[in-house]
């Protein structure tokens, strides 16, 4: 998922993260529910899901795994983190291929074929790189001087090609097509959702919360109860079905809006205020603890009752 977040506000967030699991027995240990709620507000929540995941595998094994299949195994680890990792901790000679080296890659073979449907072909061709000798003798150089020239010289942009080391070599550059290169197909419009929201306050402080399945979009994160999401706004009678308990609900004005990956979405928000037993699978919980345990969307929703 998108999270609209910037360096400076995330900064502090993540640093109480890693105070609150120092090292990966720590994060292996904890409750899970516990871990998202910590990482409430960083985004991308199945990195939060998999990252702990992955420190308990690697606890239980009893150590960092020691190759690239072993690092591929963990959940969360894709073939790009595996590889880096393999090369540069490990000093195996695998290529890792991130978004740098798909460029460096497309246009050193002239590779026309759009992104994301040319991936394979740049990964394949890229591996051919474990042949050369350089590569095998020092292979976290060699990856890391991919990088580089990706990220300083062949750039997205006017690509710096006089400066290049494969300049000769370049089948792009000598076509006069570098810039160009690679090609990306038109990104599809993303949908649009809609849903409605209930938020409970009672006269302690106290605020209505449930959780997310423990798989699946935000999964394991707390959130506040409301109706599916669906393709088309929701009208009053239908939402306040939803509703956790029979109440004085009342629609408050304007709506909050949030993006992710994948699709657009709007809600709305209806408030009450009063105390009723908490239905299964909510709690009630004092308001601050409860908006830190959220993640971005649903604080974006609390901006519409002013918090």
């Amino acid at each position: 998922m998108l999270q609209q977040t910037t360096v400076a506000a995330v900064a502090p967030r993540f640093a109480r993260f890693l105070t609150r699991f120092p090292d990966v027995a720590a994060l292996a240990a904890a409750p899970e529910a516990a871990v998202m709620e910590e990482w409430a507000g960083l985004g991308y929540y199945a990195r939060a899901r998999a990252l702990h995941a992955a420190a308990r595998a690697i606890a239980q094994a009893g150590g960092f795994p020691a190759d690239v299949a072993g690092w591929r195994a963990l959940p969360g680890i894709g073939p790009y983190t595996a590889a880096a990792v393999a090369a540069i901790a490990l000093g195996q000679p695998v290529v890792p291929v991130d978004g740098n080296v798909e460029r460096v890659v497309a246009r050193l073979f002239a590779v026309t074929e759009p992104l994301p449907g040319a991936k394979r072909r740049l990964t394949t061709l890229a591996e051919g790189f474990r042949a050369d000798p350089a590569m095998r003798a020092r292979p976290g150089d060699f990856a890391q001087a991919l990088f580089d020239l990706g990220a300083t010289i062949c750039t997205p942009r006017t690509p710096t090609c006089a400066l290049c080391p494969w300049l000769g070599a370049c089948a792009a550059q000598a076509q006069g097509i570098a810039a160009d290169l690679p090609a990306k197909a038109a990104k599809a419009a993303r949908p649009h959702r809609h849903g409605a929201h209930f938020l409970a306050l009672d006269s302690s402080g106290q605020m209505l919360l449930g959780r997310r399945p423990p798989r699946g979009l935000l999964g394991g994160m707390a959130d506040i109860p409301g109706t599916p999401w669906t393709d088309t706004p929701w009208e009053d009678a239908a939402a306040l079905a939803h509703a956790p308990f029979a109440g004085a609900w009342a629609p408050l004005p304007g709506t909050a809006r949030h993006g992710f990956t994948h699709f657009e979405l709007t809600m709305r928000l209806f408030l009450a205020r009063g105390h009723a037993p908490a239905p299964p699978g909510l709690a009630w919980r004092p308001a601050d603890e409860a908006a830190a345990a959220l993640p971005t969307v649903f604080r974006r929703l609390l901006t519409l009752a002013g918090y």
